[in-house]
This record gives structure tokens, C-alpha cells and sequence, in this order.
């Protein structure tokens, strides 16, 4: 009887494994003329911690599917997860709220991904992007209008602290931030309000 083999999907390929085995399939674009084996292990720690670092792998380059170039370095979350694990963690969650077509949102995205003070402060929250048709219904996430790209900072029960905004930014656009440092003055205000 033969082991009943495994896929799973990545964005750079595709992983097979089975009990004794784990290969990983570049996709096509790579130019990769054939798959990458991992060498056949026999002990069974050494299957598992093979299988637990494959594993690994798809779920950080899943993860980043989420970073839609807001930054590789920042553990992006969907609404849904976000929430979840806000409430479970105790952190707060930090959501940009963006459109694939907008050019403020295009402005803003290399800034807050090339900021190592926006990816250090991040690890102090659930962060969250949600763009397009992800953007949520819910009025609470638009308190002062429908405009984006927007900042919006969420305490751990799922509610938008409307009081935590760009303080510096234009007063009819309370949650737009236009660069990196008004959105580390943004997190470090949040972090503060949060203690």
C-alpha cells in the first residue's frame, strides 16, 4: 500500500510530501527545469522537522500574499484573522484601509513598507490591509468619511478608537496619513493609549 502523497500551494511553487518524502516544485517562472528534492530521512524527528520547516515556509510566503507590497517585513493579517487574534493576544490591531487603483494609496505604500520603524512598531500589533472589495461594510471603519487610503487603529473587542488619528493631517481627512513618520507618530500615540 502506497502513502497517500500531499500538495500544497505557494506562491514561488507547489510542496508534495508523504511520510517519507517532501519536494518542493518551483513554479515556472523560476526557470527551475526540475523539482528540488529534500534528501529521503529515515529517522522520524528528522521527517517531522523536515515537514514543520516546509510547513513554515508556505505559511510565511502566505502570509506575505497579505503584504501587497505594504511591506515583506510586517506580519499582515486579514480583518477576519486580525480580529480574532487581537482579542486572543491582547494587541491592538492597526488597519489600512487602501484601494489597487488609488494614487494616494500608491504614494503611501513604499514609504510605510521601506520604514524599519513602521516594521519594528508592528510587532506591537495585529496588523491588518484590507483593499478593494475587502474593505469592510461596517460604518465604525469609515468614522469620518469613505475617503483612502485609511488608518484606523481597533482596540482587542473590535472596536475603531475614533479618538487615535493623524493629529499633524488635514481635519476633514482625521485618519489619512500621507507618510512614515506621521504613521510611527500614529502607532506610538496608539501604543500609549493602549498601556
Amino acid at each position: 500500500h502506497k502513502p497517500r502523497r500531499r500538495v500544497s500551494w505557494t506562491v514561488c511553487g507547489f510542496v508534495v510530501y508523504d511520510v517519507d518524502t517532501v519536494r518542493f516544485f518551483p513554479s515556472s517562472h523560476l526557470r527551475v527545469s526540475r523539482p528540488v528534492h529534500f534528501q529521503q530521512q529515515t529517522n522520524p524527528m528528522t521527517k517531522l522537522l523536515s515537514l514543520a520547516v516546509v510547513l513554515a515556509v508556505v505559511l510565511a510566503v502566505s502570509a506575505n500574499e497579505l503584504a501587497r507590497g505594504w511591506g515583506d517585513a510586517i506580519a499582515w493579517r486579514s480583518l477576519e484573522t486580525g480580529l480574532v487574534e487581537s482579542k486572543e493576544t491582547g494587541k491592538p490591531l492597526m488597519v489600512i484601509v487602501h484601494k489597487s487603483w488609488c494614487g494616494a494609496c500608491k504614494s503611501l505604500k513604499p514609504k510605510i513598507a521601506g520604514s524599519s520603524d513602521i516594521a519594528a512598531l508592528s510587532e506591537k500589533f495585529v496588523m491588518v490591509n484590507v483593499a478593494d472589495e475587502e474593505e469592510p461594510s461596517d460604518p465604525q471603519y469609515a468614522p469620518d468619511g469613505g475617503y483612502i487610503p485609511r488608518i484606523l487603529f481597533v482596540d482587542t473587542e473590535g472596536q475603531v478608537v475614533e479618538d487615535l488619528y493623524n493629529k499633524n493631517g488635514n481635519p476633514k481627512y482625521r485618519y489619512y496619513y500621507t507618510d512614515a513618520n506621521s504613521v510611527v507618530t500614529g502607532m506610538k500615540a496608539a501604543l500609549k493609549h493602549f498601556e
